[in-house]
Order: structure tokens, then C-alpha cells, then sequence
């Protein structure tokens, strides 16, 4: 007679294996898994404290990278930024052409190449002849310093703010509900949706913080991800030799 003691374990591999090997469309008792088991929990709440909670936890550390589309006033813009609250650096691509920028404090400097500059500084428009041509040449690969006073100021120091640019991002439309259990990187989350994802989607971090992880933002106006949290940065101010203070206001902007 064997054991009861060894009994037990071989029948639970047993139901383990039966668990694992029916696959028809009938729940049966037993054989279904907890998804949240092992989680923080965030996914045993409603989509609106879920939302609460990873505000809360973006708010709780100092610094990320943000990656993907935005798109505002029928403009695309791609990201690749690493935000904190002293400022950010990063690159920015629209229409084809790449600049980066860099802010440190109030101080915003932005680098691009002179085809950015002799198209006015936001890479859109007719070039503005020899003059303009030859204002480019300067600004070139130099880290040029943005005036506070510049329209191109205001539009480019969001790409660098972490509490604007999340406080304005992480905000679904409509009704929100959850979405299911999914995974992004590797990493388990709970999705939450607007008005069905109509109003975005937001992929949240079922391990460790509740960190936003995936955001599909309402209006098809663009995707991001984010990753890093927590993840300290080096801001430095770029060398003399390489800025450039062009004054109080950028050519035709």
C-alpha cells in the first residue's frame, strides 16, 4: 500500500496535468488561476482607483524615459526623453528631421542640424535665402540657448517637463473599465480603458509600483511607453564651445 504522505503530491501533479491539458471552452472548478496572485493588486480594483493609483506613482519618484508618437495640432512628433524634476534631455524627430534638447532648470538649449534652422527653427516652412542660409550654418550641431521669451520656448519645454507632460498624458477619456491582464516588456499588467479605448488605453504595472507602463492615447494621437522609473540621470550643462546664445528670439520664429 503506498503512503498517504506520497500519495497526496502525485495527486496533485495529476489534477495539475489534467488542468493543463483540457482545453474546452467549460470553466472547471480548480483549475482556474488567480491572475492577480503574486501582483501588487492593482488589478482587484476598479479602473478609476487604478488610475488613481498609477497618477500616485508617477507623481512618488523623480525621473523616467518616455518613448513613442505624439500627435498635437495635426502634428507628429516621435519622443525619446528622460524626464526629472530639474529638467530633461532627449531627442525629439517631426517631419523627418531629429533635433534633441536639453533643459536644465529655466534654461532650454536645442541642437539640430542647419536644415532645421533654415526652415525657421521648428523644421517647417520655405527657406528664408542667403541670409538665413548663412544664420543656419552657425546654429548648427550647436546647443543653442532658447530664449524663455521665444513662441519655440513654450512648445519645446513640455517635451522636458515630466509633471506637465505625464499630467497632461496620463488621462484617459470617458467612462473608464478594465481591460484584461496583459504584459508589456515582460512585465504583467492590468489594462484600463476610456469609452471602450476610444477615449485611450492604459497598460499599468501589476509588479512592484503600479507605474504606467503603455499608454494609447484617445484620438489615434499617439503611443508611448514608459520605462526607467526611478532611474537617476546626469543634467549637465553643454560645454561653452559647444552653445550658442543667439539672443532674445530665435531666427523666424
Amino acid at each position: 500500500m503506498t503512503p498517504i504522505s506520497q500519495d497526496r503530491p502525485r495527486r496533485a501533479t495529476l489534477a495539475g496535468a489534467v488542468c493543463a491539458l483540457l482545453v474546452t471552452g467549460t470553466a472547471l472548478t480548480g483549475c482556474s488561476e488567480d491572475p492577480n496572485e503574486g501582483t501588487n493588486g492593482v488589478g482587484r480594483l476598479s479602473a478609476d482607483e487604478i488610475q488613481t493609483r498609477t497618477r500616485t506613482a508617477a507623481q512618488s519618484v523623480d525621473a523616467v524615459r518616455l518613448h513613442g508618437t505624439v500627435v498635437t495640432s495635426g502634428r507628429s512628433y516621435t519622443l525619446d526623453m528622460r524626464l526629472k524634476s530639474e529638467g530633461g534631455i532627449g531627442s525629439v524627430t517631426t517631419q523627418g528631421e531629429t533635433f534633441r534638447l536639453l533643459r536644465i532648470g529655466d534654461e532650454l538649449f536645442l541642437k539640430a542640424g542647419a536644415e532645421f534652422w533654415s526652415h525657421g527653427g521648428d523644421g517647417n516652412g520655405e527657406d528664408g535665402g542667403e541670409a538665413d542660409a548663412a544664420a543656419a550654418g552657425k546654429l548648427a550641431e550647436k546647443y543653442v540657448k532658447v530664449p524663455q521669451g521665444d513662441p519655440s520656448y513654450k512648445k519645446f519645454s513640455g517635451f522636458t517637463d515630466k509633471d506637465v507632460l505625464l499630467g497632461g498624458l496620463l488621462t484617459l477619456h470617458g467612462e473608464l473599465a478594465t481591460d484584461g491582464h496583459h504584459e508589456q516588456a515582460g512585465v504583467r499588467t492590468i489594462r484600463i480603458t476610456g469609452d471602450k479605448g476610444s477615449g485611450g488605453t492604459l497598460d499599468v504595472s501589476l509588479e512592484g509600483k503600479p507605474y504606467p507602463l503603455r499608454l494609447v492615447r484617445a484620438g489615434k494621437a499617439g503611443t508611448l511607453t514608459f520605462s526607467a522609473w526611478g532611474a537617476d540621470f546626469p543634467l549637465e550643462k553643454p560645454a561653452r564651445s559647444e552653445t550658442l546664445d543667439y539672443g532674445k528670439q530665435l531666427p523666424a520664429s
